[in-house]
């Protein structure tokens, strides 16, 4: 995010996209909320309409029976039996009954239990079938618990309709689920149990009025009675069975919202006590209006958002641009390129800055002509010097060793000799060049298997440098004339005991190259003046010509690596003489 166009992308996000894509939410949350509100008081105002409707609609079911009360002839029939009633009137009874039949339409069928005779007769479709002893009726569970009961009434949940007396009246293909009412007949002044009243209702009447709870198609409604059974619910496969327990849990929990449906419960009284009304919701209906107002303000956002970005990509594009190509010149001129073309022509505040840069830049680079590249070539007449002083010394000690290896032997070992100089003074051309450590160590080598033919196979020198340190790049000719001092100063001396050791370490971020030997020492005052020699800086001052060589080791590690590169020199306490090279990691060896 550091580029103006990035940033300006980044303001677009933030002041724009983002509050308004909050703002969305906001609203959909409180939206939400309002209309959560809004429906469950339109859902309770409905649920409490409903109920009272239920309740009166069963209250006066339930209360038909009383009509028979008012019929003389049907309650002397249920006092004294048909046989014994002396009044009888068998047609005036027909008709009240039948008259009764047909006060509701919902009502399927009647029976009228006499318990004077142990027998009932049925009503279906207003006619009357004939009279059948039923002594075992009492025994019935339904029946049995209204008899034992102080209830006048009992309710059956929903069922098939049955042909109670297998009366011809009923056909076969008869299959109406109805509800089952059964009535109690009781002698008003003796209290006596007279009969039972049964009336079988079909659903569709008050499933009518439980079906006006329901106004989206996924929502439902249950009627529940006070033993958990299903009286009527929108899935008509689940009337007359047990709640689902998963229901049961739900309605009996406190709140309103389970899970993803929102429930809720209205427990009715009078004829219905203990019933429970129950409307289902499910979450995604009640709220998909407003989910799609949501919606629809979502994608206009990311529209607006769309035609946002598009908007400032173009005025960014017109804006940034011209700094963008000012700034790929400037990274050409980082990286090296001091011939950068300046042509724009703007009149704006970036045209005046690339006009003071092309001025800049030639004053630059007159600096670098003369003083820069100046710098330059003294190092490199020091290197070629450092090469000019190195090669002479070596080639006398060469030639004298072939001169030696002359009188010992004949043409084959001076051939091999010869070889091995070529080689080194091919190397030794390369002095201004940079090359890998195994090229150095494989000089050295070389360098080594002359001085043996040259003081025999008393020489004694070891070598440990790790492949990792072989394969990294130094100076050319660095190590070497460290190489050729321990024989100037060891050898040449008569320190013929001496032993030559070198090895390379890494240290953190730091390659340590150490050429050491147990030859003569220095005092610790020759030390200090030897160590001012070396770290004098190039034309600072006066310092001697003796040890040029390390000198211009040093200077050269300096100039190459920066000042955390150099030679460090130590007597190893009086036990000889140690050079360390130290070479920073993350400089030219690792680039190069």
């Amino acid at each position: 995010m550091k580029s103006i166009q990035s940033r300006l992308f980044l303001m677009l996000l933030i002041f724009i996209i983002v509050p308004y894509f909050l703002s969305v939410f906001f609203i959909y949350g409180h939206t939400k909320k309002l209309v959560e509100q809004h429906e469950l008081e339109v859902s309770r105002n409905q649920m409490e309409k409903a109920s009272t409707e239920l309740e009166q609609y069963f209250h006066d079911v339930v209360s038909l029976p009383i009509v028979s009360y008012r019929n003389p002839d049907l309650i002397r029939i249920f006092k004294d039996g048909f046989e014994d009633s002396i009044y009888f009137n068998p047609i005036a009874v027909e008709n009240s009954i039948e008259t009764f039949y047909l006060m509701r339409r919902e009502i399927r069928q009647i029976r009228f239990y006499i318990d004077k005779n142990k027998e009932s007769f049925t009503v279906y479709n207003a006619m009357v079938s004939a009279r059948k002893p039923q002594p075992g009726l009492l025994k019935q569970d339904s029946i049995k618990k209204l008899y034992h009961s102080n209830s006048k009434y009992l309710i059956e949940p929903p069922h098939p309709i049955e042909n109670y007396n297998d009366a011809a009246i009923v056909p076969q293909s008869e299959d109406t689920v109805v509800t089952t009412i059964h009535h109690k007949v009781i002698d008003v002044l003796s209290n006596e149990f007279l009969g039972i009243i049964t009336l079988d209702i079909d659903l569709n009447a008050y499933a009518r009025l439980c079906n006006s709870l329901v106004q989206k198609a996924e929502e439902s409604v249950w009627l529940i009675n006070a033993e958990d059974q299903v009286m009527y619910a929108s899935d008509r496969a689940l009337i007359g069975k047990p709640v689902p327990a998963d229901l049961l849990e739900s309605i009996h929990s406190p709140g309103i919202k389970t899970g993803d449906n929102i429930i809720l419960s209205k427990t009715l009284s009078g004829p219905l006590s203990q019933w429970k009304l129950v409307k289902i919701t499910p979450e995604h209906v009640l709220f998909h209006d407003v989910r799609q107002t949501a919606y629809t303000s979502i994608l206009v956002g990311i529209g607006v958002g769309l035609l946002g970005l598009l908007m400032i990509g173009l005025i960014s594009y017109k804006i940034t641009r011209p700094i963008k190509l000012l700034s790929r010149k400037v990274q050409s001129i980082s990286a090296g390129n001091m011939d950068v073309p300046f042509h724009d022509n703007r009149q704006d505040e970036i045209g005046h800055l690339e006009k003071h840069m092309e001025e800049m830049m030639n004053r630059i680079n007159l600096h670098i002509e003369r003083e820069y590249k100046l710098e330059i070539e003294n190092r490199n007449n020091q290197l070629r010097a450092l090469k000019s002083q190195v090669n002479p010394h070596f080639l006398f000690n060469a030639l004298q060793t072939i001169g030696a290896v002359a009188l010992r032997f004949n043409s084959p070992k001076v051939y091999q000799l010869v070889t091995s100089l070529s080689k080194m003074m091919r190397y030794s051309m390369r002095a201004d060049q940079w090359i890998l450590v195994r090229e150095e160590i494989d000089y050295i080598k070389t360098y080594l298997s002359l001085q043996t033919e040259r003081f025999g196979n008393d020489l004694n020198y070891t070598i440990h440098v790790n492949e990792t340190i072989l394969t990294m790049t130094i100076p050319s000719m660095t190590l070497q004339p460290l190489v050729e001092n321990f024989f100037k100063h060891c050898y040449e001396e008569g320190f013929y005991a001496a032993q030559l050791s070198i090895y390379g370490e890494i240290r953190g971020k730091t390659l340590h190259l150490i050429v050491e030997n147990n030859g003569p020492s220095m005092t610790s005052a020759e030390l200090q003046a030897l160590r001012k020699n070396i770290y004098t800086k190039p034309y600072e001052g006066s310092y001697s010509k003796e040890h040029i060589g390390l000198k211009n080791i040093h200077d050269r590690l300096v100039l190459n690596y920066g000042p955390e590169a150099g030679l460090e020199i130590d007597t190893k306490q009086g036990q000889g003489f140690l050079v360390r090279l130290v070479i920073p990691l993350d400089s030219k060896l690792a680039g190069d």
